[in-house]
């Protein structure tokens, strides 16, 4: 960290410029970024998956004014840059990377306070992209003091000392694997064990190996485990704990059958946000619930949502509505003076205040958008229920595509089902349409049986038959490129049905029959 310091300072990397840092998991991406904040730069973390339009789309949005890659990303680098306004300077490291050799030239000495710069809290630290649910990328801003709160809270919640090393296969540029899994650990003298990429067989090779007490998972990665076949290393293990966000019911009881005994420390935070949940409990399927002196600030609110506004429902008065115990909602974070409840937003000023709603329940309040729907029990626990932009409208109803996907994986034919809607001709709103990972040949009619349990409304009228799943860098499905490619045979390789109402089931669609869908001549 420290050479990195200094090497910036040699290079006159002034406070508050920004950085961009491209390469894969390594102990170094940490180091660097710690290097450079140090001295008050802001380093904007960026996916080594980028192509050349996707990194010029980075380095724009995050003002970046330098750019680090690894020695292997260079082409694409020097590619995106052509693509800028004005040229960039560029340092490669790794192998005979020009920053490589000049840190080995540095002291590793504790700075001097002639090189250190005065750094608050507030000042900030990196700029990392989320995905969110429309539109390009958005650089967050994140501030030392956000850094601080991530890796102590989850240092204490999670318990981890000394003798713990935790297990780290999530991507670095994103803020769980790059931030919380690797400052957690070393916040009281833990350690980190950092694989390159996941992989099951990878997963417990290197938990046995390494003798990993603790990892950090998304709910994808459970899933994968709980799916793969058996093998020796994952009963040999010494973990104690799983510490993540996104775990579903059904994966979370399979891994403490299977894996246990597990400790799972399930969370919901986003990069940006200000609502943050703990399942210490380890009440299974629950995000967590905020902790009485927590409750009492009234942080977090879940606000009665207008589907058709795609917004939170506001009455004759102007002001949003509370939900009741049970009641699904669009959960909401207060933002005050408070440094804990500020909201940073992001890079585009434009952009943040597209998250922000005000008079809200009050005059003169202000409160983030999650964009997420919850509900909440008697107990205070909170429960996720859907992403907004992952619900769609059809014939005058809403679909919350968890609700299908929750029946359609219920089948024993089912591994993985993608729930979502797509443009269909003559008809009102968008036509229901899953994905269906099979584990066996689907039993189409004792899945429409199944599928009877949902409103009408509610069943998919397409379903697409696939032996895998394409998934992002981070294990979500692309159900963007699902939504774009719809229901065409030409265009989709898998074999698709389409529910025929007059045969009462569901019949292949072939060219002719797409056809008469366009025609009219079949009704959806």
């Amino acid at each position: 960290m420290n050479r990195y310091s200094r090497w910036a300072l040699a290079e006159k990397i002034a406070k508050g410029e920004t950085v961009a840092l491209m390469m894969g998991n390594r102990p170094e991406y940490f180091a660097i970024w710690l290097g450079l904040t140090q001295i008050g730069a802001i380093v904007a973390l960026v996916s080594p998956q980028l192509r050349a339009d996707g990194l010029a789309h980075a380095l724009h949005v995050s003002a970046a004014v330098k750019l680090i890659v690894a020695e292997e990303l260079a082409d694409v680098a020097n590619e995106a840059i052509t693509r800028l306004p004005s040229p960039l300077p560029l340092w490669t490291h790794g192998g005979s990377g020009a920053l490589t050799g000049q840190i080995e030239t540095m002291s590793e000495a504790p700075l001097a306070p002639e090189e250190t710069r005065d750094i608050a809290l507030s000042d900030r630290a990196l700029r990392i992209f989320t995905s969110g649910t429309t539109g390009l990328p958005k650089a967050a801003e994140i501030s030392h003091r956000r850094i601080v709160t991530w890796t102590h809270w989850f240092a204490g919640l999670a318990g981890l000392g000394p003798a713990d090393r935790l297990y780290n296969c999530l991507p670095m540029h994103h803020s769980v694997g790059g931030v919380v899994a690797i400052g957690a650990p070393l916040v009281n003298g833990g350690s980190v064990v950092i694989a390159e990429k996941f992989s099951v067989r990878g997963f417990w090779a290197d938990a046995v190996r390494w003798e990993c007490t603790a990892f950090q998972y998304i709910g994808e990665l459970c899933r994968y485990l709980a799916a793969a076949p058996a093998r020796p290393e994952e009963r040999r293990h010494k973990f104690r704990l799983a510490l993540g966000n996104g775990l579903s019911a059904d994966v979370w009881r399979a891994c403490l059958g299977r894996f246990g005994p597990l400790r799972v420390l399930e969370f919901y935070a986003s990069t940006e946000g200000n609502v943050w949940l703990y399942n210490v409990e380890g009440r299974i399927g629950a995000l967590g619930r905020a902790p009485p002196y927590i409750a009492a600030r009234e942080s977090i609110a879940l606000a009665r949502f207008d589907p058709s506004a795609q917004a939170p429902w506001r009455g004759a008065d102007g002001f949003a509505q509370r939900c009741q115990d049970e009641e699904a909602g669009e959960a909401l974070g207060r933002i005050s003076a408070d440094a804990n409840a500020e909201f940073e937003g992001y890079s585009d000023a434009r952009e943040t205040e597209k998250k922000i709603l005000r008079d809200v329940f009050a005059r003169g309040d202000a409160w983030m958008r999650t964009g997420d729907l919850m509900r909440r029990d008697s107990e205070g626990f909170y429960y996720f229920v859907d992403r907004i932009g992952d619900t769609f409208r059809w014939k005058g109803e809403n679909v919350s595509t968890s609700e299908v996907a929750a029946v359609l994986s219920a089948s024993p034919d089912v591994a993985e089902s993608i729930v979502y809607g797509v443009a269909a001709p003559n008809a009102d709103g968008r036509a229901g349409m899953a994905l269906l990972r099979q584990r066996k040949p689907i039993d189409l009619a004792a899945l429409a049986q199944r599928l009877e349990s949902l409103p009408t409304y509610a069943r998919p009228v397409f379903l697409r038959l696939a032996d895998a799943v394409e998934t992002t860098e981070t294990f979500k499905p692309k159900r963007g490129l699902y939504i774009e490619q719809g229901f065409d045979p030409k265009i989709v390789a898998d074999p698709i049905y389409y529910f025929d109402g007059a045969l009462g089931a569901y019949a292949l669609l072939n060219a002719d029959r797409y056809a008469q869908i366009h025609s009219g001549e079949i009704r959806l």
